[in-house]
């Protein structure tokens, strides 16, 4: 953006994901170690934590999703964690296929997965670059 923007953007807000099933979601998500913030059946919607910041994950029920995958491409969103092979290690004790081994990256090792709608969600380490990583 030029130097004379009327605005600057700071950061990410919530990552929205479509799903055909709010509750079967949420248990999917909870399986693979995502905390839920909170959960609004009735606007069928329900937030996961990520780490210790306020925006999260929010999954939003669409009916269109319930029958068939979407029309569009799927999201795909990466999050940082510690250690993605040890991540990859997890997901598969839960019983969630990753979409294959742990890869090298830039900064370290990225594992995959998807949700039951196409949903592609990668958890990355910075093992290889810790200063660019989150301080914790």
């Amino acid at each position: 953006m030029s130097d004379d923007a009327s605005y600057e953007l700071l950061g990410f807000d919530n990552v929205l994901l479509p799903v055909g099933d709010l509750g079967e979601a949420v248990r999917f998500y909870e399986r693979a170690g995502f905390p839920v913030a909170f959960r609004l059946d009735e606007a069928g919607i329900a937030l996961l934590k990520v780490g210790k910041e306020t925006p999260g994950v929010l999954l939003r029920a669409d009916e269109e999703l319930s029958h068939r995958p979407p029309s569009w491409g799927s999201a795909r969103v990466w999050l940082e964690v510690r250690d993605a092979r040890v991540a990859a290690e997890a997901l598969a004790a839960a019983g969630i296929q990753p979409l294959g081994a742990p890869f090298p990256v830039a900064t370290g090792w990225t594992i995959e997965f998807t949700d039951p709608w196409g949903n592609v969600i990668g958890l990355t380490d910075y093992s290889k670059r810790p200063e660019l990583g989150r301080q914790t």
